[in-house]
């Protein structure tokens, strides 16, 4: 063979790749979303809107802000990114020969006993004394990936590392997500606490004046009772609100990381939030590209696959070279030179032979994780696609909703007045009050609960699609 030739195969043994070439796996969601809850509203993508100009509430943004920057899980986040390429960069080393460089000096003394009759001993003295200095440079045990291990070994690095980066950047649009929605319930508690506080101030009044006309014999004590129990209930509710309120500033010093501030801007309603409705979903496809958790799972299916390409070249021969050139001499002025210049160099390989099923169990095990991945990988996309399709049914009726219980509200406000005027007249008892009074307030109480729905699944939309990166990193 000529020596092109013998370049010519030694580049063709090198580009060797045992790996299942990466194809991404067939959508395992259907190509639209429901065309009954789909429609566009508008022309804007999530991913082009930074979640900045997402969200109008000062404080909200604050705190987002703040998450972004102190939460304790994101710190972990970022810091296993920093992990996964210190194993990428350890790995791609692997590749390229390591080079080492070696000097020592040894002063030794040979006894005349170990050199009696070799007339190395002058008369008189004892021994012999002398001095070495060495100085090298070599290379151990470089392994010449024939059949693609290292490389895929390397690979397999890399693409775990650019999965952490994607994982790490779904976890900030998470994040995100979970600030708002606790924000949100707390504006929630908050408005729920005002209307309670408003019942009870409205139901004590009512029980003050059952109380004069008890005491006057106008009304049944049985009258007076079922006052006491709509105060009773309102004062419960209120309670119970308090403390959804303190659990949910908890949750929120959790999520940012540090106490809430004291100097926060006020906080806007519930309706005035203002979240941005004209979001388009575009396509089921478009997840691919837009969603960092998709990226990620497809990102540990190619490190996968690459796993399993090094798996494969475990059953053929392994080469390595090692090689020392350097000098060495009794002394120093005189170390370096062509009389103290000295080399070694020589391939080695090592074949598996029989292990006991060792090499073929690796194998198993990669194909393993390689479906393992496959099968995470259609399982985030079909999780992405119910997430986005849920959204966008939620905001297809969640208004509908709101307007029902919103004419529900103005109908139960009627129907309160006119069961106060009957019993004020005498022609209804007082068990039509209370009846009207507790589903008032419970009316009150569901729109404020839908407003606050409405709200979140459009911020469940919003990061769904992909959206929040922006400003974000």
């Amino acid at each position: 063979m000529t020596k092109k030739g013998s370049i010519a195969l030694a580049f063709m043994l090198a580009a060797c790749d045992m790996a299942p070439k990466h194809v991404r796996p067939a959508l395992p969601t259907a190509p639209a979303y429901p065309a009954d809850t789909a429609q566009p509203a508008g022309e804007i993508r999530a991913a082009d809107i930074g979640w900045r100009d997402f969200f109008v509430d000062p404080q909200l943004k604050i705190l987002i802000a703040t998450a972004l920057e102190h939460n304790r899980d994101l710190a972990v986040s970022v810091a296993r990114i920093q992990e996964a390429r210190g194993q990428y960069r350890i790995q791609e080393a692997e590749r390229l020969p390591e080079l080492d460089a070696n000097g020592a000096y040894t002063r030794s003394r040979v006894g005349a006993a170990s050199l009696s009759g070799q007339g190395a001993v002058p008369a008189g003295r004892s021994g012999v004394e002398y001095s070495n200095y060495s100085a090298s440079v070599g290379v151990s045990s470089f392994e010449l990936d024939f059949w693609g291990r290292v490389k895929n070994l390397s690979k397999a690095a890399r693409e775990s590392y650019f999965s952490t980066v994607q994982a790490e950047r779904a976890f900030r649009l998470s994040l995100i997500r979970d600030v708002a929605t606790t924000y949100l319930a707390a504006r929630e508690a908050d408005e729920q606490i005002a209307l309670a506080e408003r019942t009870v101030k409205s139901r004590e009044d009512g029980l003050h004046i059952a109380k004069l006309r008890l005491d006057a014999g106008v009304t049944s004590a049985l009258d007076y009772r079922q006052a006491e129990t709509l105060l009773t209930q309102a004062q419960t509710s209120l309670a119970s609100l308090r403390l959804s309120l303190a659990q949910n500033r908890n949750a929120l010093e959790v999520l940012t990381g540090q106490p809430l501030a004291g100097d926060l801007p006020p906080p806007l309603p519930l309706e005035g939030q203002r979240l941005d409705r004209a979001i388009v979903p575009g396509l089921p496809s478009d997840l691919l590209d837009n969603r960092p958790d998709i990226i990620s799972a497809e990102d540990s299916l190619k490190a996968a696959r690459a796993n399993v390409g090094a798996a494969r070249a475990a059953f053929f021969p392994r080469i390595t070279l090692t090689g020392d050139a350097g000098f060495s001499s009794t002394s120093l002025d005189k170390l370096v030179g062509k009389d103290g210049l000295g080399w070694s160099f020589g391939p080695s390989i090592s074949l598996p032979i029989f292990d006991w099923g060792a090499t073929k169990g690796n194998l198993d095990v990669a194909k393993a994780r390689e479906n393992i991945a496959v099968a995470t990988y259609e399982k985030t996309v079909q999780t992405a696609f119910q997430e986005v399709a849920d959204a966008l049914a939620g905001r297809r009726w969640l208004a509908d909703q709101v307007a029902a219980q919103q004419r529900a509200v103005v109908a139960q406000t009627q129907l309160a007045d006119l069961a106060r005027t009957r019993y004020a007249n005498g022609v209804a008892e007082y068990l039509e009050v209370l009846d009207a009074e507790r589903n008032l307030f419970s009316a009150q109480q569901a729109l404020i609960q839908l407003h606050r729905a409405e709200e979140q699944n459009l911020v469940s939309l919003y990061v769904a699609l992909g959206g929040g990166l922006k400003g974000a990193e």
